[in-house]
């Protein structure tokens, strides 16, 4: 398993403080936003505003927010001009980061994530340099019994299968995203996350020490306003990554 997994263990062990909270409460509504005026408003068939609805969820967002914001999406979807854009670069280590935003602005955008990068050991690239490094898939961590979880994911033809922290993860087709989760509730299975990342086809192993360093950047572009989500190619040991964790 990629870093992206590892790096959402290390957030939701660290937990968030209050003063971000506000700020990651607008970006997954705004997420929410955009995925019903890309594929409208029915949850039960946008594999994508299904996704951002249990990530506000996850997040604790309040309900009533999310369903204030999908009722003024069902009345006026087509409204928003924010958009989509991804901006590549390195990192430290030479670490590859895929930066997904929604703005309004995108000169904005461009000039707060150039920056970031500049400032936090980076550099940014041009469009193509990392993006073909990374690809979209379904992901799900899982609680519950182990090989009954391994046993299901085989029959139900998992791309592939990770034991980590207590719980498996589990990688399907974009596609199946939707089926694929009804399956594992029919299950009984608990979904501690789901969710629709690019993951790198290939990860680079880094030191702890090497993880510091990519981690600055890492938040720093995450505390962006504009930005939604950073994918990278790092990976780090599950022994020194407990030393992370401690």
């Amino acid at each position: 398993m990629s870093g992206h997994s590892k790096w959402s263990t290390i957030k939701r062990k660290k937990g968030i403080n209050d003063v971000k909270r506000g700020k990651l409460f607008a970006k997954l509504l705004r997420g929410i936003e955009v995925a019903s005026q890309q594929g409208g408003v029915d949850p039960e068939i946008n594999a994508s505003l299904n996704q951002a609805i249990q990530k506000a969820k996850a997040n604790s967002v309040p309900n009533q927010k999310i369903e204030n914001a999908l009722k003024r999406l069902s009345g006026d979807a087509g409204s928003s001009n924010l958009q989509e854009v991804y901006y590549e670069g390195y990192g430290p280590s030479g670490i590859a980061f895929y930066v997904y935003c929604l703005t309004d602005n995108r000169n904005r955008s461009s000039s707060d994530v150039k920056s970031t990068f500049a400032k936090n050991n980076g550099s940014i690239g041009n469009p193509g340099s990392v993006s073909y490094m990374f690809e979209r898939k379904g992901v799900f961590e899982i609680l519950g019994n182990k090989e009954k979880i391994i046993d299901f994911a085989i029959n139900n033809g998992c791309l592939d299968i990770t034991d980590q922290y207590g719980h498996v993860v589990l990688e399907v087709m974009p596609k199946e995203f939707l089926s694929f989760k009804d399956k594992i509730l029919d299950n009984k299975f608990e979904i501690i996350s789901s969710d629709l990342p690019f993951l790198p086809i290939t990860n680079v192993i880094i030191s702890p020490d090497e993880f510091n360093k990519v981690s600055i950047l890492l938040e720093a572009l995450e505390d962006l306003d504009d930005v939604q989500e950073v994918y990278t190619n790092f990976d780090i040991e599950d022994n020194e990554l407990e030393t992370i964790l401690k």
